[in-house]
């Protein structure tokens, strides 16, 4: 057995350090008065299959907080590295005052279940209503039931599967945008049997 190199740990202070996380565009507004909106959350991620259910944590600061918290639905956009730079652009500025579909030229496209758009551009867009949220300190959590889901169609196979890693998506770490890497298995490939060759 090789020997083990040792592992040296150092102590930091608490701290948001989960990573890495999904870098994704959150639709909102075009009802209730508002005009069609984009805000970048890099806090989001899955919390219930049955029936499914998404969260993302906003900053009540954010323009988007108010849209969400009139309407209680938004759209998340998963983009991929096409959406990169309009993805950063989205985060650092407000939409206040711009027009974020315009600026980062994004095309806005009907939603099945919401009112408010998708981002036509996106290899998926995930429509929810929020059922909760929770003001936890700096954001709020807001907890939704995933109504609808659209797909590039280019993303799916002949047999109908959604073949993802070819969108080339993003990930986020650290103050830092990265491109996902290859795949290594699939669920479950540490306990599968190796497949041996038939003697002759």
């Amino acid at each position: 057995m090789a020997k083990r190199e040792p592992i040296e740990k150092q102590a930091w202070k608490p701290g948001n350090v989960l990573s890495p996380a999904p870098a994704v565009l959150v639709s909102c507004g075009a009802t209730r008065g508002f005009k069609p909106n984009l805000i970048t959350v890099a806090w989001t991620g899955n919390v219930c299959s049955e029936p499914p259910l998404l969260s993302i944590s906003v900053r009540p600061e954010r323009y988007s907080h108010g849209i969400i918290e009139t309407t209680r639905e938004f759209v998340v956009n998963v983009p991929s590295l096409r959406q990169a730079r309009a993805v950063d652009w989205c985060g650092v500025v407000s939409g206040r005052s711009e027009d974020k579909f315009a600026g980062a030229g994004l095309t806005p496209a009907p939603a099945l279940k919401v009112g408010c758009p998708i981002v036509l551009e996106c290899p998926l867009n995930i429509e929810c209503r929020v059922r909760k949220s929770m003001e936890l300190g700096s954001h709020t959590l807001y907890v939704a039931e995933v109504l609808a889901v659209q797909v590039t169609a280019a993303l799916i196979d002949g047999r109908g599967k959604l073949r993802l890693e070819k969108g080339g998506l993003l990930a986020f770490a650290h103050g830092q945008y990265f491109a996902l890497g290859r795949c290594i298995g699939r669920f479950g490939f540490s306990v599968q049997r190796r497949k041996t060759g038939t003697r002759r």
